[in-house]
């Protein structure tokens, strides 16, 4: 599957736009400020997927006021938004933890610009309610679905790893998660590996059983990513710091808006209200920083893909890691 505001004081902030530490090898120069008017001429290209970051900044009132235009393309999952990214199709977009891994092992054109960090227990490799597998090792030989590249792809690797098992024990099956979802209620997969709201969706319509959850498999990290060509273009750097700023500030709203948020979110995406109520109780997406622990994590992540082979040569995703917002972000996460 191919991983694909007009003041002295507004300019003044967009000012900051060109200061912070950056990190990583390749790393684009970090472009001056910019003034007001020249940001009001920025269209911000914004990937995303159904009922992700456009619903939570439009819930948390967060698209109100931006000094910039934003163009919303919509994707499946991570990897193709990725690719689009690198391809220049779009500005930014949020993704989980493992799709830019793949991209880095592809060379692409894309950093990571901010963190995120979720509830791994809402992480999960599920099989149907009737289904005689009992533990991870009864997975040996059985035929999982999972969306290639994706945070449950990792989270799947993990899993079996921590069971003695390799993804070359199993059958994977690479799907998008409708079309998983549709396969496992048809009982054409033995087990999906899969994020919430789907484990959500798939235990309260389908009964589902959580075989695993992601505790001790995934790290939990979510990532806001940019394309180089936009970090390196001023309007758009100075949008891109705006952008990730309040993608910070939604999230924290979310977490203390529960009942709000999960009413946004059903709306958007057309699941029930109590499947999207389920999957923001046990905890949605909060900001953290982009630090060396961060760093780490996903190293560890990529170190594994490598060694079974699936990536080809090693990741060193220091280089896809990119700070130049991380003073702004700071302060947003303090004081929300």
């Amino acid at each position: 599957m191919r991983w694909r505001k007009a003041t002295a004081v507004l300019a003044a902030a967009f000012a900051l736009a060109g200061c912070g530490p950056a990190t990583g090898t390749d790393q684009a120069a970090v472009p001056g400020p910019v003034s007001a008017a020249d940001l009001a001429k920025v269209t911000l290209k914004v990937g995303d997927q159904k009922g992700g970051v456009k619903s939570l900044l439009t819930a948390a009132g967060q698209l109100t006021g931006t000094p910039y235009r934003i163009e919303w393309s919509t994707f499946t999952s991570g990897p193709p938004l990725l690719e689009a990214a690198s391809a220049g199709a779009i500005d930014t977009g949020r993704v989980g933890n493992t799709p830019p891994i793949f991209a880095a092992a592809a060379k692409a054109k894309i950093k990571v610009i901010s963190a995120s960090r979720s509830n791994v227990e809402r992480e999960a490799v599920l099989v149907p309610s009737d289904s005689p597998l009992r533990d991870v090792a009864s997975l040996k030989g059985k035929t999982i679905g999972v969306a290639n590249g994706t945070s449950a792809h990792g989270q799947l690797l993990n899993t079996l790893h921590n069971h003695g098992l390799s993804t070359k024990d199993v059958k994977l099956s690479f799907l998008q998660p409708s079309e998983a979802y549709a396969a496992f209620t048809q009982h054409t997969i033995d087990a999906w590996a899969i994020w919430d709201p789907y484990t959500a969706q798939a235990q309260l319509e389908a009964h589902a059983r959580v075989l695993a959850d992601g505790r001790g498999a995934s790290n939990g990290l979510g990532f806001l990513t940019a394309s180089t060509a936009a970090l390196a273009d001023p309007g758009r750097n100075a949008a891109l710091r705006d952008f990730a700023v309040r993608v910070v500030k939604a999230q924290k709203w979310a977490d203390t808006h529960r009942a709000e948020w999960a009413q946004a979110w059903a709306k958007e995406t057309g699941l029930k209200l109590e499947v999207a109520q389920k999957a923001v109780d046990a905890g949605r997406d909060l900001p953290v920083a982009l630090d060396d622990s961060v760093v780490r994590s996903e190293q560890q992540l990529a170190d594994a893909f490598t060694d079974e082979k699936t990536l080809p040569g090693k990741v060193d995703f220091a280089a896809f890691a990119d700070r130049r917002f991380a003073a702004d972000l700071d302060q947003a996460r303090s004081n929300g």
